[in-house]
């Protein structure tokens, strides 16, 4: 059994795209065994435990500022790991606290590889800012990687600014197909046995009307994914149009505090925190998916809508341009522009055989390049060509 060792800033329970892609392969790859060094944040969090196949060790006291001690806590953790089960290679996600830890490890340990794996899906500026706090060795992050993932084009495009001399792959974030291909628009058929359910009345318990349509957004309710310019565009659209809006974060009082303001309580759902796994079940009443990000690595939850069936608008920055053509598999809407938003909503919902047409080429482009099975043979393949580097 080949044993890598992964570095990550942040992990499971809390949830980001870069967390669900670790487990959504880490469980296909059982070629393999994994190890976890994160920073713990939480207080609540336990210090040593296993999720799926990969045995977690988080580090520091339970708040913000462990992330600033990942680097060297980090690398005495390595260090005494590393003695007992001699890794093949080191895997750090994202460049960021804890890729920092994997480049230490890698200096003190020059035979053994060292992946890169870019996730970040934060406006430039951020990223840049993140940056600041890890000085001249942000570079160093990936000058020093044997080989680096991306999830985007965009992604591997920054890798080069940053000096990547590495081979770089794109390797996307994926769909769980089984959970989230709900409706099969090309055959009108549900997909999933468990979903022959009523949508009246599942709209009934949410008080919304039967002949109402719903437009949805999974979302962090951070500045980034534009949660505030899609409230506003409501303000735009005719009066039986409603929005669901599913998550948490910094700015969820600002935005109850605009629903008020704009007197959408009536048309406003903000559900919060929803289960993963009872997403689907939301997804299957929306006529339309929408999430104007200022940026964006790649954009899991378009996909998952995209496999259940529901059409897509979205804004064409970072990664969101690798797979949303526009009139194909999407509709593109201008940043920072509600009124946008708005115009290519009320296209959609008024132009059934537009919306039939991208739910049937969007859902098959997910099928046949985003399903997580896939991705994990691609993983895999990559991870023995880290490790005979390491032969050589």
């Amino acid at each position: 059994m080949k044993n890598i060792l992964i570095f990550s800033t942040a992990y499971l329970p809390l949830v980001g795209g870069a967390e669900i892609a670790v487990k959504e392969l880490t469980d296909r790859l059982t070629g393999f065994e994994f190890d976890l060094i994160t920073a713990k944040l939480k207080k609540n969090l336990a210090r040593q435990e296993k999720i799926g196949r990969v045995m977690i060790y988080r580090l520091g006291s339970g708040r913000d500022f462990d992330k600033f001690l990942l680097p060297i806590l980090g690398l005495i953790k390595a260090i005494r790991l590393n003695r007992k089960n001699n890794y093949d290679f080191s895997w750090a996600i994202m460049a960021s606290f804890g890729a920092l830890a994997a480049w230490l490890f890698k200096k003190i340990n020059r035979r053994r590889p060292y992946l890169l794996t870019l996730q970040e899906g934060d406006t430039p500026e951020h990223i840049y800012s993140r940056a600041k706090w890890l000085g001249s060795c942000y570079k160093k992050m990936f000058t020093q990687a044997d080989f680096i993932t991306a999830i985007s084009y965009y992604l591997k495009d920054f890798a080069l600014k940053q000096g990547a001399t590495a081979p770089i792959e794109i390797v996307p974030n994926g769909v769980d197909i089984k959970k989230f291909s709900i409706f099969n628009p090309s055959e009108r058929t549900f997909v999933r046995a468990d979903f022959q359910f009523s949508k009246k009345e599942f709209k009934k318990k949410l008080k919304i009307n039967e002949d109402e349509k719903i437009i949805i957004t999974v979302s962090r309710l951070v500045k980034k994914n534009g949660v505030g310019d899609l409230i506003e565009a409501t303000r735009y659209l005719p009066a039986g149009v409603k929005l669901i809006v599913i998550g948490a974060g910094e700015l969820e009082k600002n935005y109850k505090l605009q629903i008020t303001n704009y007197k959408l309580n009536d048309r406003v759902l903000m559900l919060g925190i929803v289960k993963n796994e009872d997403i689907p079940q939301y997804l299957a009443l929306a006529d339309a998916f929408v999430r104007p990000s200022l940026s964006e690595g790649q954009g899991i939850a378009f996909l998952e809508a995209m496999a259940a069936g529901v059409p897509v608008i979205a804004t064409p920055v970072g990664g969101i341009v690798d797979f949303l053509r526009p009139g194909q598999t999407g509709l593109f809407c201008q940043v920072n522009n509600p009124r946008s938003i708005a115009d290519m909503a009320a296209e959609l919902l008024n132009n059934k055989e537009l919306a039939e047409k991208i739910k049937v080429n969007a859902r098959e482009l997910v099928v046949k390049n985003y399903d997580w099975d896939l991705i994990a043979v691609k993983m895999e393949a990559i991870f023995n060509s880290v490790i005979a580097r390491s032969k050589i």
